[in-house]
């Protein structure tokens, strides 16, 4: 994220239709759109191109729609495919996406493509586009997500084949099983939204999930996805680093925090949250739950300043463990992280 702890920017124009696009950030934000307007979730595309003989994983499609740099070819043919459009509007985008290719002279990597369709399906992101952290530096966090699907995961999860998540998938929100964008605010001071910010001690350097005030917080976008019943994964959608998946961090100095990941997986335990609705309030109030530990969200040393860190720790019933949660309207399309994201 941003170089400040709540170092947001404006959001770009709308990208403009699909004939009229011209970079590679606009052709994956008009992908963005047509996964939107599919209606269809991550799973629901994989299974989709599957049943076409097309390799599409969930991750792939959340990883290459989080990137600005234009999709392989292959991954765009399938992708569409799994949207539902015919051959004709297929080889449209193919089209566009061949244009954009030659116009920009962008170093794609099909020409290395290893005919595996899975490894190399999204084109990688510049060395100079800094990025949320990457699976390499997880600090367990997959491990221990892995473990925690087998163990304590197993003791909340009600798993539901891909497709069949009800119309409503969380008790007490009205969230379509398609996901919707939200913000999230912690009870006591609805004011204050869920966002990004910074570990105030500075042990931690990188962007990490804090209470700031709703007005500045423009970027990132949240994006809550369905996963299972009551479970959710927790998006963060930005124009210049793509799409995080918020992830409870296992050890090391940022242990107990969450973390954005640009290594989103629907099966890691570190990354799926469960929401629980939490007492009669008006509004409703929630607990948030990741799967992993079976742990409640909380806000560190429950403050309530600007700032304060979520962390994860044990269910107390604490005033600070009660959260808000507000679906909103899809945002402005932006070239590069817009409202058709997810």
């Amino acid at each position: 994220m941003s170089p400040q702890g709540n170092g947001f920017a404006e959001l770009p124009e709308e990208a403009p239709p699909l004939a009229q696009t011209r970079t590679p950030a606009e052709f994956t934000a008009a992908l963005r759109t047509l996964r939107i307007t599919s209606g269809l979730t991550y799973r629901q595309l994989e299974s989709k191109a599957t049943a076409h003989a097309d390799s599409l994983p969930a991750s792939t499609i959340a990883t290459t729609l989080g990137r600005v740099t234009l999709p392989h070819e292959r991954f765009v043919a399938a992708f569409t495919r799994a949207c539902g459009l015919g051959d004709e509007e297929i080889r449209h985008w193919l089209d566009v996406r061949r244009r954009i290719a030659l116009t920009e002279h962008a170093a794609t990597g099909d020409e290395g493509d290893d005919g595996s369709g899975t490894s190399a399906l999204g084109a990688l992101a510049p060395a100079s586009n800094p990025r949320w952290r990457r699976a390499a530096g997880l600090l367990g966090a997959v491990g221990i997500g892995v473990a925690g699907t087998l163990s304590v995961g197993s003791l909340f999860q009600d798993p539901l084949a891909p497709g069949a998540l009800p119309a409503m998938p969380v008790i007490g929100l009205r969230l379509p099983a398609v996901g919707s964008w939200a913000r999230v605010h912690p009870a006591r001071t609805p004011e204050l939204c869920l966002t990004e910010g910074r570990d105030r001690t500075g042990r931690y350097p990188t962007a990490v999930a804090a209470q700031l005030p709703c007005t500045g917080a423009a970027l990132p976008q949240v994006f809550l996805e369905p996963l299972d019943k009551n479970i959710v994964q927790i998006q963060w959608h930005h124009p210049k680093y793509g799409i995080g998946c918020l992830t409870v961090l296992s050890r090391g100095p940022g242990r107990d925090l969450l973390e954005p990941r640009d290594d989103c997986a629907d099966d890691n335990g570190a990354q799926r949250f469960r929401i629980e609705r939490f007492g009669s309030f008006a509004p409703v109030h929630f607990r948030i739950r990741p799967v992993v530990t079976g742990h409640c969200l909380s806000l560190r040393n429950q403050d309530t300043e600007d700032g304060a860190e979520v962390v994860q720790g044990r269910c107390s019933g604490a005033p600070d463990q009660e959260f808000l949660i507000q679906l909103t309207p899809p945002p402005r399309t932006a070239a590069g992280g817009d409202g058709a994201t997810r």
